[in-house]
């Protein structure tokens, strides 16, 4: 039976941890592994597919298809980073995850999610300019700024998040070695060492709030230029089609900032009364509902990729 935790003693610094994934659920959560398991495959093969595309395809090695590609190899760490523990957890029950593991899991979490915000900020930017100002977007937005963009981003990640796994490093104590969690989640980790974790939990929220807060005002300001720029447009026709050239970047916004929030909003403020599984379940379906779902609302509602799929899936067509 995995070890629980003891008021009244400590351990040295382990050299592994034990995760348990979903507790209260026992052997029932085995039946995450329908949920979570096709998720992981979406995203394996929705964002491995827009990355191919972006390499055969010329026309899709556009500033815009380039800040998507990012986005697809982002999702595609942050998936596997979080999805193959995740599902051995779950089916296979309580499994031990080797200390620096567990930190490493922790650091490229928290990296690839940030990542991920910056780079919705980054694709705002984007068709601001393209429906703000479409004559200077060729001058503005190249592949060299995108480039630069995408670097700054994933320096940006590690510099913030490197003092996450630093600061639980630092303890030589725990309460215990079992994580009672699915993966190794900085607070769930944080509540087992023993000493003085106040730097922690600030630098975690202060993370969070600096992190999203900064993306999402970001991100709001460049809606406001846009709904400005297209409310200026003459005729209604002319409003929709550059309206509608957003309405992908919207609903990946949606699919990653609505659960994140949710997330946040019940761990932070509903911990007595929302359920610890609860709690849980909506922290993995964050990290793995938005790359599962962002190559299928691109794939579905860009011309260009759904195009050259249709193309693809003629030419083998007519091979057989």
């Amino acid at each position: 039976m995995a070890e629980g935790p003891h008021p009244n003693s400590t351990f040295p610094r382990p050299t592994f941890f034990i995760l348990t994934g979903i507790p209260g659920l026992g052997g029932a959560q085995a039946w995450l592994t329908l949920v979570f398991g096709p998720m992981y495959l979406l995203a394996l093969l929705g964002n491995g597919t827009l990355l191919a595309l972006e390499q055969i395809d010329s026309t899709l090695q556009q500033p815009m298809f380039l800040l998507l590609a990012t986005l697809a190899a982002t999702d595609l760490g942050l998936a596997t980073s979080i999805a193959p523990g995740l599902l051995a957890v779950l089916w296979f029950g309580p499994r031990p995850v080797p200390y620096s593991a567990c930190l490493a899991q922790m650091f490229f979490v928290h990296a690839l999610t940030a990542v991920e915000s910056g780079v919705l900020l980054a694709m705002a930017y984007d068709r601001a300019v393209a429906v703000g100002r479409p004559l200077h977007y060729p001058l503005l937005v190249t592949k060299t700024r995108v480039g630069y963009a995408a670097l700054a981003l994933a320096l940006k990640a590690v510099a913030i998040v490197v003092p996450f796994p630093l600061l639980v490093a630092r303890f030589e104590h725990l309460r215990a070695k079992t994580i009672g969690h699915a993966y190794c989640a900085h607070m769930a980790v944080v509540e087992l060492v023993v000493g003085d974790t106040r730097a922690n939990n600030l630098y975690g929220l202060a993370l969070s709030l600096a992190v999203s807060g900064i993306d999402i005002l970001g991100i709001t300001a460049s809606y406001g230029l846009i709904a400005h720029a297209v409310l200026r447009l003459p005729t209604r026709e002319a409003q929709t089609k550059a309206f509608g050239t957003c309405s992908s970047h919207i609903c990946v916004i949606l699919a990653f900032y609505v659960p994140g929030l949710f997330s946040y909003l019940t761990h932070r403020f509903g911990r007595h009364t929302v359920p610890k599984p609860v709690h849980i379940l909506l922290s993995n379906i964050y990290l793995l509902l938005p790359p599962a779902l962002n190559p299928l609302i691109y794939g579905v509602r860009t011309k260009q990729i759904r195009d050259q799929l249709l193309e693809i899936f003629t030419i083998r067509k007519s091979q057989l």
